[in-house]
């Protein structure tokens, strides 16, 4: 298709689209459908909490009292009768991986393999399965499971005799790779190191199969992209996984090939969940023309979001810090991109009224964003930018309150809290890890939290995610009283992490993230009220029903929902 046929294209959907929302909102319209006898918790601070609302098309027609609604339910309406259950804005997962992470539904499970005999087998028996020559990706291990000792290629190069092999490590920023796929990526001994990344090497100089950050490219590079079908199915796996957790939007760090699966699902009438589709800081370019020609898109697919990167992972020892790892006094981590290189990006982006956000884990990858966001906004003066540092999260305690005087959006992931706190201390010690994913210290610093998964490496479960930020506790237990107690923060300030405080980082608040009449009719039925129940009961809430413009996109099935089989 050219881009004239494209940009029309384009044009007449986003028309059809704005035009059956003002069908579909206008006063002579009925209701179609309505939930009653609910406790709703709207995210409005002038309404915080009504009993039932009424739908109509794919927007709120109205919120109130049971009563009032059921007035308003013509015959033949869809009417859910909740039962006291709870109903909040449809989560936003705020930072998701979605294509990979959907592919990685039907790819090797190797997260919670806890020995190196496990891991090889997994990987042994999921050859088996697969034709000849096909890749073998994502994974998702977690080394520190069996004692923390890295796996090589002569781990599994004996039992993938046919298949190359690139697992991930389930922070994304290391990978393992087979002889096979060393060998299709012309990998050896005497590839030349890449800046921002590391090739892991044996004391002969031959490369373990391990890569970690910018060096992981060589390795991807070689990865041929699926046929358009696996690319579609892997998509709508991703939605159904979301729809099954309460997530109704997702904003994806991506590329553009994943931008064209979004909107071929799109035009195909496939949507179930609402995505910002965001692309890489490096083309910001493209975006600029592509918004100049099309528009930002609709409210299924939008665009106009832009990812950078300034370091890597502390589960890699790649993330940057101010001061080297307490386990590598040596260390002190790698930048993935230059200072600079980030500046002139973050400027030129800004420049053509795109929206910049980068990923900065370690405290010194922090400050230098937060350097350049000063530097961008003094240069080429106010106006709304809503920048963003995706992670943020080991940040030095002075950075904490530029957060707030920058108006900068800390965009985090509460379930990597639980996770990391079970391992962190040793790397960074605990001086360090009392700004580690500091929830409460950026609330108080009067900045803005938006909240998200970084799915497949952690998964996009707002439920699980809710706990974490309220409880502190860690994946092994071990910290009842929650691991840094001090950055806890309430259920209500998760819950608006997940809604409005994400709706407002993707410019997307005035039709989402909260419970208002004219907004879009996307809402999540939870079991049990998370603000009436002890904080260790929030992990075992479930999601009953996930509604996307009005219409239910996921049910709890009745066996699962009464326990009985």
């Amino acid at each position: 298709m050219n881009d004239t046929s494209r940009t029309a294209r384009t044009l007449m959907t986003m028309m059809s689209a704005f035009t059956l929302a003002a069908c579909a909102g206008g006063k002579s319209a009925p209701i179609t459908l309505a939930v009653v006898n609910a406790r709703i918790w709207t995210g409005n601070a002038k309404r915080p909490w009504a009993e039932a609302i009424a739908v109509r098309g794919d927007r709120i027609a109205a919120v109130g009292s049971s009563a009032e609604i059921q007035k308003m339910v013509p015959t033949g309406a869809k009417v859910v009768d909740a039962h006291g259950q709870m109903m909040v804005p449809g989560f936003i997962d705020s930072h998701t991986h979605i294509i990979s992470a959907g592919r990685g539904l039907a790819m090797v499970k190797l997260r919670d393999a806890s020995t190196q005999a496990e891991f090889i087998a997994r990987i042994k028996a999921f050859a088996k399965t697969v034709p000849k020559g096909a890749w073998i990706t994502d994974g998702d291990w977690d080394h520190t499971l069996w004692g923390g000792e890295l796996p090589t290629r002569q781990w599994i190069d004996s039992v993938t005799p046919d298949n190359p092999v690139w697992v991930s490590r389930l922070d994304g920023h290391m990978g393992l790779a087979n002889g096979l796929a060393l060998a299709a990526a012309k990998v050896s001994k005497g590839t030349p190191e890449v800046d921002g990344g590391v090739i892991v090497r044996d004391k002969h100089g031959e490369p373990t199969g391990l890569l970690k950050d910018n060096a992981q490219g060589l390795i991807d590079d070689a990865v041929p992209d699926p046929p358009a079908a696996v690319a579609d199915k892997a998509f709508d796996a991703a939605m159904s996984y979301f729809a099954e957790r309460g997530v109704t939007s997702a904003q994806n760090m991506g590329t553009w090939y994943d931008l064209s699966i979004f909107e071929r699902a799109h035009d195909a009438g496939r949507m179930i969940t609402r995505i910002y589709a965001v692309v890489p800081l490096a083309t910001w370019e493209k975006l600029r023309d592509t918004v100049a020609a099309r528009g930002h898109g609709d409210e299924w697919v939008r665009i106009g979001g832009l990812k950078g990167f300034v370091d890597g992972s502390l589960g890699s020892h790649t993330a940057a810090m101010l001061k080297p790892f307490d386990d590598a006094p040596k260390d002190s981590g790698l930048l993935v991109t230059s200072a600079e290189t980030l500046y002139a990006r973050t400027s030129g982006a800004d420049k053509a009224g795109l929206h910049v956000m980068v990923h900065a884990i370690g405290d010194r990858a922090i400050r230098i964003q937060l350097d350049n966001y000063a530097r961008v906004e003094k240069e080429d003066g106010p106006k709304d930018r809503r920048f963003r540092i995706e992670h943020a999260q080991h940040i030095a305690p002075s950075d904490i309150p530029r957060f707030g005087s920058l108006n900068v959006i800390a965009s985090m992931q509460p379930y990597h809290e639980m996770d990391d706190g079970r391992w962190a201390e040793p790397i960074i010690g605990h001086e360090r890890s009392k700004t580690t994913y500091a929830f409460k210290s950026i609330l108080d610093a009067g900045a803005r939290l938006a909240f998200g998964s970084d799915w497949s490496v952690a998964p996009a479960t707002p439920i699980d995610g809710i706990y974490g930020a309220v409880t502190r506790e860690t994946l092994d237990g071990k910290h009842p009283g929650g691991w840094i107690p001090e950055q806890k923060i309430s259920v209500e300030d998760a819950l608006r992490a997940y809604t409005s405080g994400a709706a407002y980082a993707s410019f997307e608040e005035e039709i989402k993230g909260t419970i208002e009449r004219d907004k879009l009719a996307d809402f999540v039925l939870i079991d049990r009220d998370l603000t009436r129940i002890p904080p260790d009961d929030i992990r075992n809430a479930h999601i009953m029903m996930t509604v996307v413009g009005g219409r239910v996109v996921y049910e709890r099935p009745a066996s699962v929902a009464s326990g009985t089989k």
